[in-house]
């Protein structure tokens, strides 16, 4: 769906209208959610330093005990715990909630949820990657890289080179785990 110099296309397009919705770059701060939503909150606020001459604060947020399906899933399913890291006061701040792929919504309420803990900020803004559909909550994205129409048993894999030593959009089938 994406290769590497799709994504790296894409991202600049999100930083551009990040940058075009939010005159003041004094004002803005980004925030990933872990783990690939980190890695591409760091680009982009590198995308938007180049923008803009200034450097927005980066944060990173781990949602593993905001999610409401915590304690539903498998003992061996349950999430592995990042630390999460705000240094900065959020209030007066429009925060950009940045993920790789938007499905349902959970993820991104249990984010907001988390953010909040940390403090008030005037707007929170949306970017992810990919935007899968079959929302069952209502949320929708500011920024959207790609929107990736999708059936539920299949999986949409982000690869990032930080991690995966390739960039990559792909779709697979689901493969659930054996009893």
């Amino acid at each position: 769906m994406l290769e590497r110099d799709d994504l790296r296309r894409t991202l600049r397009r999100i930083a551009h209208e990040i940058a075009e919705k939010n005159p003041d770059p004094d004002a803005l701060a980004i925030v990933g959610i872990h783990t690939r939503g980190a890695l591409l909150a760091r680009r982009l606020q590198t995308l938007l330093g180049e923008l803009t001459e200034l450097e927005a604060p980066l944060g990173d947020l781990d949602i593993s005990f905001y999610r409401d399906d915590v304690g539903a899933k498998s003992p061996a399913a349950q999430p592995v715990v990042h630390a999460s890291h705000i240094d900065f006061d959020l209030a007066g701040k429009t925060i950009v909630l940045v993920d790789d792929v938007l499905f349902t919504g959970r993820t991104v309420r249990a984010a907001i949820d988390a953010l909040f803990d940390y403090g008030r900020p005037q707007r929170v803004q949306l970017a992810v990657l990919c935007d899968r559909g079959h929302r069952e909550l209502p949320i929708r994205p500011d920024y959207v890289g790609k929107n990736l129409p999708t059936a539920r048993e299949e999986r949409v894999n982000v690869r990032l080179e930080e991690m995966d030593e390739v960039d990559e959009v792909t779709i697979s089938e689901l493969v659930e785990a054996s009893a």
